[in-house]
């Protein structure tokens, strides 16, 4: 019987290579590719002028999302069993409780590789879903050339 493998992505690198490493390592098993919209974040500092408001905000993170499921969905082989979704909230609760609510048997899920006081005051999503999850949970490390310099 296939597996459910979870892969949340975000349209970086990281999130790519683990879309890559769950095609390779789970060829046979159903791939569900989730997006997470969090309505709470700031997204002000890139778009902010006047007239645009917050649902402008949220419409816009919404086509993002389905545009990054869309370059996922494209990236794996036609014969890949493969789903999107997109879905609103806190990253890493959304993911956590969508494993739950879903049967997914596992999480393959990408980090930045973010160290030191970057990752104390921003957090990091793959941490707090490995925290959290109740199934087994793989982390895909970007490339070096990817990971922030200190």
């Amino acid at each position: 019987m296939p597996e459910h493998i979870l892969v949340p992505v975000d349209g970086s690198q990281p999130a790519t290579a683990a879309l890559e490493y769950a095609h390779e390592h789970f060829p046979e098993d159903r791939l569900t590719v989730l997006y997470v919209v969090d309505p709470m974040a700031d997204y002000s500092r890139e778009r902010s002028y006047p007239g645009y408001t917050a649902d402008d905000e949220f419409k816009t993170e919404h086509e993002k999302g389905e545009a990054i499921l869309e370059t996922a969905r494209e990236r794996l082989p036609d014969d890949a069993t493969v789903e999107t979704t997109l879905e609103a909230g806190k990253p890493p609760r959304v993911i956590v409780e969508y494993a739950d609510d879903h049967d997914v048997d596992g999480i393959v899920i990408g980090s930045h590789g973010r160290t030191g006081a970057v990752r104390y005051l921003l957090g990091s999503v793959a941490e707090q879903v490995v925290r959290r999850a109740a199934v087994p949970v793989t982390i895909v490390r970007g490339s070096p050339e990817d990971e922030p310099s200190d």
